[in-house]
Formats: structure tokens, C-alpha cells, sequence
């Protein structure tokens, strides 16, 4: 059994914090429209950020399943782009300081790795531990965007979820939220609902659910304006390409008439309110798994 701080390197250079949000989203699983992509990228361009803890890729990842960019100049090797599993420190625009950890998936050491975060939220006195990400559903992208949210205590989350009990892929941020719940530790998720035809293409408005959806959460006071005009502009470019087409109108009319016709009383709003419509645990899984295959490939590690 591995010692948990054998996996990582922690800065000794930390500022006082009390009961601090680690926000995690990793590469390498389901992120339909790029949804947690976009939220990383954006909080680390717009808020002030630095590496606190660094964890053992060598030891995580597979290199010859996902193999990292190396540039060949005339004549010679000239550089690396070496895989990067971190745990960065940001401050939100209130000075609040928050946690964020991001990059490749483990490929394996799945427990080892859980073990190790679970260790480093101990050590930081971490308050909550959040996720997100993006799957793709059967719903139109002219309706507001939905969210699945699950959480080790019912306290934490104040939608219903439209799913009963479903089996789906594994991933390394669904082990990680289990250990913490069975470690009596405060942990939210959120699945964000991105139209099944949009789930290849960066879907801003996916991006902003989820964002507001941390906000609700936590309290961290986020920049989301220049995510808004993303999702606009995305929008509109949408609507243009669909006007015209019969054939995909077609098809977002019927998505919309399906979405309207079990969205259900007010205070359920999520996309579903008869279970007999739901799709099965096969159905979901076999969705997910078509997903990852759509996605494998040289360029799939992102």
C-alpha cells in the first residue's frame, strides 16, 4: 500500500486557509461541449493562480495509451509538453482564496490517487470538493440547460435528479466523491446536459450552467460575463446553421416537443418527469461509452 503523500509534492509556501473549495475536473472522461475545459480555462484566465502541489505522473499515467507532444526542429529534439496533474491555488474576485485540481486522468492507481487527494484535502482542511463536467442527453439546445447533481449528502444539493438507479463507465472523479462520502466528507457534482448533436463542439452555455451551478454551491464569488457572451455568440452561430436545414430542424422540433412534454412542474426542472421515459442503465451506459470511443484517437488526451 502507498503511502498517500508518496504521490504528490506539496508547496511549503501556502497562505492561511479556513475550510477552503477544491474544485476538481479531469481529462480523459466524459466533458460533452467541452463543459469543464471551458470553466478551467476560463477561471485561470480571469483569476490570479499559482501551483501549490504537483502529483507523480510517471506514476499515474500511461504514456503510449495517450502520448504527450514532443516538437521536432530541423535536426533535433527541441521540446516536451509534459503531462501536468496540479492542485493550483486561485483567489476569487471577493480575495477568497479556493483550490483547483485539474489535468490528465489517472490511468491508473485509481485508489492510490484517491488516497492521496483525500490526504491533501485532510492537510488544507479542505471544507467541500466539487466537480463538473458535460454528457450528452437527447434534449435541444433551445431550452434552458439542465444539470444532474449528486452529492455524499442530500443536504448539499437542492435539485431533485431525474435518474433512479443507473450503471455507468467508472471514472476517477466518481471514485474520488464516493471515497470522500464513505470518509463522512463533504462532496457536490455536477453532470451539465449538453445537446447529443452539440457534444463534440465547445457548448459555452453548458460552461456557464456549470459555473452558476459552483456559485450556488459554494459561495465563491466567479467571473462568468465573458462565458454569457461566449454563449451567445455560440448560440446565434447555431441558430443560423440550423435555420434552413430541414432536416436538423426536424429533428431539434422533436427534441423540443419530447423536452416540453416531461419537463414537469416548476420544481422539477431538470428534463424528465415520467420514469417509464427514462433511459435504462444500458441505454446510458452504452451512450457514455460511444462517447469515449468518438473521442479516442492521437489527439484525444487534450
Amino acid at each position: 500500500m502507498l503511502n498517500p503523500e508518496d504521490l504528490y509534492e506539496l508547496d511549503a509556501d501556502l497562505p492561511e486557509m479556513t475550510g477552503p473549495v477544491l474544485l476538481h475536473s479531469l481529462d480523459g472522461f466524459v466533458d460533452a461541449g467541452s463543459t469543464g475545459q471551458l470553466v478551467r480555462e476560463h477561471l485561470l484566465e480571469s483569476l490570479e493562480h499559482r501551483v501549490i502541489a504537483r502529483f507523480d505522473v510517471d506514476s499515474l499515467i500511461d504514456y503510449r495509451a495517450r502520448r504527450p507532444p514532443m516538437t521536432f526542429d530541423r535536426d533535433h529534439w527541441a521540446s516536451y509538453d509534459a503531462p501536468e496533474l496540479v492542485v493550483r491555488l486561485l483567489r476569487d474576485e471577493a480575495g477568497t482564496p479556493f483550490l483547483m485540481l485539474s489535468g490528465p486522468e489517472p490511468d491508473r492507481l485509481w485508489e492510490g490517487f484517491t488516497s492521496s487527494v483525500l490526504h491533501l484535502v485532510g492537510k488544507l482542511g479542505v471544507g467541500v470538493v466539487v466537480g463538473f463536467h458535460g454528457i450528452p442527453m437527447g434534449v435541444p439546445h433551445t431550452r434552458p440547460v439542465g444539470t444532474t447533481a449528486h452529492a455524499t449528502r442530500p443536504e448539499l444539493i437542492t435539485k431533485n435528479s431525474w435518474f433512479d438507479k443507473v450503471q455507468v463507465p467508472g471514472s476517477a472523479a466518481g471514485l474520488l466523491e464516493l471515497r470522500l462520502g464513505e470518509a463522512g466528507l463533504d462532496a457536490v457534482g455536477f453532470a451539465v446536459h449538453v445537446p447529443h448533436y452539440l457534444a463534440q463542439s465547445a457548448y459555452p452555455a453548458a460552461a456557464v450552467a456549470a459555473l452558476e451551478a459552483i456559485v450556488t454551491a459554494t459561495g465563491l464569488v466567479l467571473p462568468v460575463d465573458r462565458l454569457r457572451d461566449a454563449a451567445a455568440a455560440t448560440d446565434a452561430d447555431i441558430a443560423e446553421q440550423v435555420e434552413g436545414n430541414d432536416e436538423v430542424e426536424k429533428v431539434v422540433r422533436a427534441l423540443e416537443q419530447q423536452y416540453d412534454a416531461f419537463a414537469g412542474a416548476a420544481e422539477r426542472d431538470n428534463l424528465l418527469a415520467d420514469s417509464q421515459d427514462m433511459p435504462t442503465a444500458d441505454e446510458l451506459g452504452a451512450q457514455f461509452e460511444r462517447f469515449l470511443a468518438e473521442q479516442d484517437g492521437p489527439d484525444s488526451a487534450g
